[in-house]
This record gives structure tokens, C-alpha cells and sequence, in this order.
């Protein structure tokens, strides 16, 4: 069995083929004879290449490679030319399939321009918007624990007014006079928000409310002219309904103690502010006041005296104001609007 070397003594002759000689070694210079396979140079050390130490062979100049034949037959610039046809016919398909997908990038993202919103659906958008006031606006930010009204009073006199109660959110029903209601009832009901104040003395109590309508902006413009066009607001048979709270200087605040009261049905927005009042210590009035009324110069009569008038005033003026600005803070919103 063979064991890789021959059995005659001779030069041991290895069983696997001979690692290729690299071109730049092969080459130069060639060789004077060849022996045996895998012994080149019987009896001698191979010949060195000239000029080329081998402790300098890496920073020694090589002999450039020589390049394999040419098959015979082929002119020299038809070999030169392929690979260059070869490059060029890559590039074109790279470029074609480039342009391809830029082409189908513009297609896929191709939208057709929307139409500007008219005046109506932005009114319309902008109303829907507002209507979500009462749920997001914190109860402090639309009834304030305490208002300060500067020259508020009668004479232009400083008023103060401390809340003392919240009515939870609600319906509208009870809470208006009955031709009220129905005066009302085109616009709707979304909800019903309410609190109860007290001056600085304890001696008036005012409850404001502020209804959030279902309506867009033309019924609530009808109503608004209507209720404007025929001065329904100075109507007594037109009046909103209190709001007392057991325990507190409000308890004995019902519909006849209301004593004056004011309505504003907003033309710009979905909301209705309202506020009455009344003396704290339950005395019934004979003949409501309207605000225009108990607010005139001159007025004589006990509401007026009293500055009832300019506390249902100065409520539903301050009240209304924040809602005009929590509404604008949703409106002005990217999700709720331009908020």
C-alpha cells in the first residue's frame, strides 16, 4: 500500500499535486531545466532572481504581469472592446431601471389637489370644534372660584363675587320658563352648565349658565337677530331659572326671588349665556328687571339699587368671555383645530 513516497529509494515524491507557481515567480526569470515533479532543481537550490533579495522583496520593484494570450483569431480591439460593451449595456439598465422607478414613485404618490374649503364648511368645521368647549375647559377656567369686577357696580364701584356652588353638568330641561324653552328648542341642547355666586356682602346671589347648543352658525345668526328684532330679552315671561345650593346663602334662591336677569344668544358661536339674580335673604320681587332696566341711569327701583343688574351683568359678560376663549383655543387646533 502506498504510503505517498516511492519504494526505490529515490526522492520522496508527495502524493498531492504541486501548489501553481504565481505568474510573477514563474515568469522571471524562466527556468533553466526541470527535474522531477515537485523537484525542480535536483541536487541544487533553485536559482534566485536577480536583483531581487528576498529581505527586500516588498519594497523591491516586481516585473509587471504578463497577460494570458489572446485567443487566435480575435483582432486586438475586438478583446478590448467587450468588456467596454459589457459596462455599457450594465449602465443602460441601471439607468433605464432608475428612471423606471422614479416614474412610479411619482405615479404612487400622485394626489389630486382638495378643494378650498368654502366659507360654510369652515363655519361648519369651526362650530362642530367649539361645541367640545364644555368638556374640555376645566370647571375653574369658565366659572372662576372668585371674580373681581373693577367699576362693575353701580356709581362704577369695585365688585367681587365668590362662587358657591356648580350644578353638574346637565339637559335643559327645568331650566328655563316654559316660552323660554321653546324659544330655544331650534337650536338645541348639547348641555347645560351652571354655577351659583354671592357678592362681597352675601346679599345677592346670581346664578350664570351657558348652554351649548346642537346648531351651525345660520340658526344660531336666526336666532340671534330674532331674539334681537323683536327685544325678546326684555320679556318676563322669557327668564332663566336659578340654581340654589342647600347649606349656603343660595338656599331660599328660587323663581320668585329672581330679580333680574339678562340672556345673550351668541350669533358667532354655539352657545347661549344667561344669568339671574336675586337678594340672598329670599325676599320676593314684584316685578323682574330686566338688565337694561336695572343697569339705566336713574333706575330707583330695590334690584337696581342694590346693583342686581350689574352683578347679572358682569357674570354673564365674564363667563361668556371665557368661553369665547376656550372655544377659540379649540378652533385654532390641528386635531381640535387651530388649538
Amino acid at each position: 500500500m502506498s504510503t505517498g513516497f516511492d519504494s526505490g529509494g529515490t526522492t520522496p515524491r508527495p502524493s498531492w499535486s504541486p501548489r501553481p507557481i504565481p505568474p510573477t515567480t514563474a515568469t522571471w526569470p524562466p527556468p533553466a531545466a526541470a527535474g522531477p515533479v515537485g523537484a525542480a532543481y535536483p541536487g541544487a537550490a533553485a536559482p534566485s532572481q536577480p536583483g531581487h533579495s528576498p529581505l527586500v522583496a516588498w519594497s523591491s520593484p516586481v516585473p509587471p504581469p504578463v497577460p494570458p494570450p489572446r485567443p487566435p483569431g480575435v483582432p486586438a480591439h475586438a478583446a478590448q472592446a467587450r468588456p467596454r460593451a459589457a459596462a455599457a449595456a450594465l449602465c443602460l439598465v441601471l439607468g433605464l431601471g432608475l428612471l423606471g422607478g422614479a416614474a412610479a414613485g411619482i405615479w404612487i404618490n400622485h394626489e389630486p389637489t382638495a378643494p378650498a374649503p368654502t366659507a360654510a364648511q369652515i363655519s361648519a368645521r369651526q362650530f362642530a370644534q367649539a361645541r367640545a368647549l364644555w368638556h374640555s375647559t376645566p370647571v375653574d377656567a369658565l366659572f372662576p372660584r372668585v371674580l373681581d369686577g373693577r367699576g362693575a357696580g353701580p356709581g362704577g364701584a369695585d365688585r367681587t363675587w365668590t362662587r358657591i356652588g356648580v350644578a353638574p353638568p346637565s339637559g335643559c330641561a327645568e331650566a328655563f320658563d316654559p316660552l323660554l324653552a321653546k324659544t330655544l328648542r331650534p337650536v338645541g341642547c348639547v348641555k347645560l352648565l351652571r354655577a351659583t355666586y354671592t357678592d362681597a356682602s352675601e346679599g345677592a346671589v346670581t346664578t350664570v349658565g351657558l348652554l351649548v347648543t346642537s346648531a351651525d352658525a345660520p340658526a344660531m345668526r336666526r336666532l340671534h337677530d330674532r331674539w334681537s328684532a323683536q327685544h325678546l330679552g326684555s320679556r318676563a315671561d322669557l327668564m332663566p331659572r336659578p340654581v340654589a345650593f342647600p347649606g349656603t346663602v343660595s338656599a331660599g334662591f328660587g323663581d320668585k326671588q329672581r330679580a333680574t336677569w339678562t340672556v345673550d344668544v351668541a350669533a358667532d358661536l354655539p352657545v347661549v349665556v344667561y344669568a339671574v339674580s336675586g337678594f340672598a335673604d329670599g325676599r320676593e320681587t314684584g316685578v323682574p328687571q330686566p338688565v337694561a332696566s336695572a343697569v339705566a341711569d336713574g333706575a330707583t327701583a330695590a334690584p337696581a339699587q342694590a346693583g342686581l343688574g350689574h352683578d347679572a351683568k358682569s357674570l354673564a359678560d365674564a363667563v361668556e368671555a371665557r368661553a369665547r376663549q376656550a372655544a377659540q383655543s379649540l378652533t385654532a387646533s390641528p386635531s381640535g383645530g387651530a388649538r
